[in-house]
């Protein structure tokens, strides 16, 4: 079983930066892909970014060039970056794991952008 821990959410002002943290413990089998997803009140669960092991990213178009993920294999740890912060990026942001066809989801932590 994996734990996945976030840790860096917190408040901004429009512009400004945050650096998202997501740490994983437990069994931890080969996890391929790590991620981050963001839930705003109201709206469903939406796809930030992901990355593979060997670093292949993808990002949402409404993050694209504002916000980079980065990964540290040996230590299953994923990060996002997010820079030009926006008041419409103010959510609930989730680390993910993907191993297999099994995937594990962080508690969220929440980012709130203020004009």
């Amino acid at each position: 079983q994996v734990q996945l821990e976030e840790s860096g959410g917190g408040s901004a002002q429009a512009g400004g930066s945050l650096r998202l943290s997501c740490a994983s413990s437990g069994t931890i089998f080969t996890i391929n892909a790590m991620g981050w997803y963001r839930q705003a009140q109201g709206k469903e669960r939406e796809l930030v970014a992901t990355i593979t092991r060997g670093g292949s990213t993808n990002y949402a178009d409404s993050v694209k060039g504002r916000f980079t993920i980065s990964r540290d294999v040996a230590k299953n740890t994923v990060w996002l970056q997010m820079n030009s912060l926006k008041p419409e990026d103010t959510a609930i942001y989730y680390c993910n794991a993907k191993w297999g066809l099994l995937d594990a989801w962080g508690q969220g932590t929440q980012v709130t952008v203020s004009s």
